[in-house]
């Protein structure tokens, strides 16, 4: 177990965390220090864990705030477990969103959780980390496994929480589904007896309903540990897909750069703060003389984009992608290094999109050139239908970060 003192474990494993209410954030620190101090006499360590519902191919950095705390945990040498929530990912998590979330057919869950295990060991500790699928139990529930569960709530509770209590005073929509959500997050606690659950601020009354299940199981209560939401790069909304608002942890250093470097300035705490590696103290320092105008806010930003790639890529490449940010974006250069693609002949502007592996799918290319975010040689291409032919090099620029040097390839006829 760790060398630390127990009070110095609690704060680190409390720091930053939110509930709403001062009364549950004191009462979770107390239970955490009593299992600390019962791990550490006993030689137990505690089960911690948190769920990621796959709703997209990848993971964002918005993800990784509950990441590190994980990995904390980890050093401090606990038992982590990084959930797969493939079967909640059914529903999709209605916590944060003020309307009914698109349901995902189980291919298209399975397609998004196909790589999660490998981006999230780009911050948890592979040989300290076990990775589990709530499938594994909640797909084997009954129906009446269902009702008994749903008899430890009202539906009093679910109504009185913000999200579902605005779009009933709107009229609008509320699924009987969505309320199974919370049901099946606390079932997991259940299935896998877990000590900690971490989680968002406002996956808090989920995580409530783990406790609550879990003493209806004859369970002592998971303690809970909630972290503030990462903003998108809109500074406004949670990060996410839907809204484009995201950094993704498997994308380019160049393009997490320049993502980064595209927040407003009324972001950058909560970014510094919540994704970085800097301490509190280095924070304030730098904000407070950004305020004072001894340092421009580009400065700064530069400084968090460097950071943020350097944790995921290194320092190497958090280098590389500064000076490809400051050629591109700042010089209105070309980058020095592109990739390149090669044409035989005319071939269609969006097959060239998808075919050098810019986008998932050519519907995602389409929509791109539908959009305006792509241009040959500085001119916008306005049409899907759009063919290119070179003869000697063109370059296709798609969306504001991304590059491409179209050359023309001789095909040598055969004899």
């Amino acid at each position: 177990m760790s060398r630390l003192t127990i009070d110095e474990q609690v704060a680190i494993l409390m720091r930053g965390a939110e509930f709403g209410d001062e009364q549950i954030k004191e009462h979770m620190r107390a239970e955490l220090r009593e299992r600390l101090i019962e791990a550490e006499n006993t030689g137990r360590p505690l089960r911690i864990y948190c769920g990621y519902d796959p709703t997209a191919t990848y993971l964002t950095i918005g993800h990784t705030v509950t990441m590190r705390r994980l990995r904390q945990f980890q050093e401090l040498g606990h038992e982590v477990t990084f959930l797969i929530g493939s079967f909640t990912g059914l529903i999709g998590d209605p916590s944060d969103r003020t309307g009914a979330r698109a349901q995902q057919t189980p291919e298209q869950v399975a397609e998004n959780a196909r790589t999660y295990t490998e981006q999230a060991f780009k911050i948890l500790d592979p040989e300290r980390t076990e990775v589990r699928d709530n499938a594994e139990w909640l797909s084997k529930l009954t129906f009446s496994d269902v009702i008994e569960l749903a008899s430890h709530f009202t539906v009093q509770q679910f109504l009185a929480r913000e999200n579902f209590a605005l779009r009933y005073e709107r009229g609008d929509a509320i699924w009987v589904h969505e309320f199974l959500y919370a049901l099946m997050q606390g079932y997991d606690a259940v299935q896998m007896e877990t000590d900690v659950q971490v989680g968002g601020t406002d996956q808090l009354f989920n995580l409530l309903a783990g406790r609550k299940l879990q003493e209806a199981f004859g369970q002592r209560p998971q303690i809970c540990i909630t972290l503030p939401i990462l903003v998108g790069t809109d500074g406004r909304l949670r990060m996410g897909k839907s809204k484009g608002n995201y950094v993704g942890l498997t994308e380019p250093p160049e393009v997490k750069y320049g993502k980064t470097m595209s927040i407003p300035d009324s972001a950058m705490r909560n970014w510094f703060e919540l994704v970085t590696r800097w301490t509190p103290k280095q924070i304030d320092e730098l904000l407070e003389a950004v305020e004072r105008g001894e340092v421009h806010p580009m400065e700064a930003k530069k400084k968090l984009a460097w950071e943020i790639v350097s944790i995921f890529d290194g320092d190497a490449a958090a280098g590389k992608a500064a000076a490809h940010f400051a050629r591109v974006h700042q010089q209105r250069k070309l980058p020095q290094e592109m990739p390149t693609y090669a044409l035989t002949g005319p071939t269609n502007v969006v097959d060239i999109i998808h075919g050098a592996g810019f986008t998932r799918s050519k519907s995602d290319a389409r929509r791109l050139v539908q959009q305006g975010a792509v241009k040959l040689d500085g001119e916008r291409v306005t049409s899907i239908e759009t063919g290119i032919e070179v003869e000697g090099e063109a370059v296709l620029q798609v969306g504001k970060r991304r590059f491409l040097r179209l050359v023309k390839q001789n095909v040598k006829r055969k004899t």
